[in-house]
């Protein structure tokens, strides 16, 4: 019985505050959709795709030991990528205001398991800068790995290419505006609870009962305004008739 009754306080809780959940939900997403669309700088990203593979010979085909060597020089060639040896000569070569160390940040290497490809993706407010980046990246990779290493086994596979119409990859306000409704309806739902619970005026019987921890012996009834002309007239022709 407890509990039907708490679960009975919590939805006149949440019916009598309905409207504070439903304006703060509004209000978080209207925030997070401003901050999204006026405020968040869109940013952009391109990729490149270079191929570890063995240096020429005359055989033409590879064997299995050749491949599982390439394999093991991809993560030593992932660290070379994004190292200053490289990155200084990307931002000489593309003349960009930046620091190896906030290039670093924009760029990401990866290959999928047990792939000979790797992918460079770079991310920029400017497409374009995004583009040439990660192009410049590969190709400076691509030549100073021959002074780094003594090998030549580095070709671009597919270089990253300026679309007609880029899209940035985030913010997300579709999402951030969904985040933000559900941070916005729990925030409404804990200040109704919290007003709810700050809320110490005696609204019923019930609360007199707990209050004073004594029963209630009578009540009075609220009298309307229109039982109350009823019997103000009732009253006067009583008093005429006297």
């Amino acid at each position: 019985m407890e509990e039907t009754i708490s679960l009975q306080d919590l939805f006149k809780t949440l019916k009598k505050r309905l409207a504070l959940i439903i304006v703060m939900t509004i209000l978080a997403v209207t925030i997070s959709g401003v901050v999204s669309f006026l405020l968040l700088t869109p940013v952009y990203q391109s990729s490149t795709q270079i191929l570890v593979n063995q240096e020429k010979t005359d055989a033409t085909n590879f064997n299995s030991q050749e491949i599982q060597a390439n394999l093991q020089l991809i993560n030593t060639y992932n660290v070379i990528i994004k190292s200053p040896a490289i990155l200084t000569l990307v931002i000489e070569e593309l003349d960009l205001d930046t620091t190896t160390g906030a290039l670093t940040e924009q760029i990401t290497v990866n290959n999928a398991e047990n792939s000979q490809v790797v992918n460079i993706t770079v991310q920029d407010p400017d497409p374009k800068r995004a583009v040439d980046i990660a192009n410049m990246t590969a190709e400076v990779f691509q030549t100073e790995i021959k002074n780094l290493m003594k090998v030549d086994n580095v070709s671009v596979l597919t270089p990253a290419i300026l679309s007609d119409n880029p899209s940035p990859v985030k913010p997300n306000p579709m999402l951030n505006m969904a985040i933000g409704a559900v941070i916005g309806l729990m925030l409404g739902v804990g200040i109704a609870f919290l007003l709810e619970y700050l809320d110490t005026t005696v609204k019923n019987e019930q609360n007199v009962e707990d209050v004073l921890n004594l029963p209630v012996l009578g009540l009075i009834s609220v009298i309307s305004d229109k039982d109350l002309k009823s019997t103000k007239l009732e009253v006067t022709s009583r008093r005429k008739r006297a």
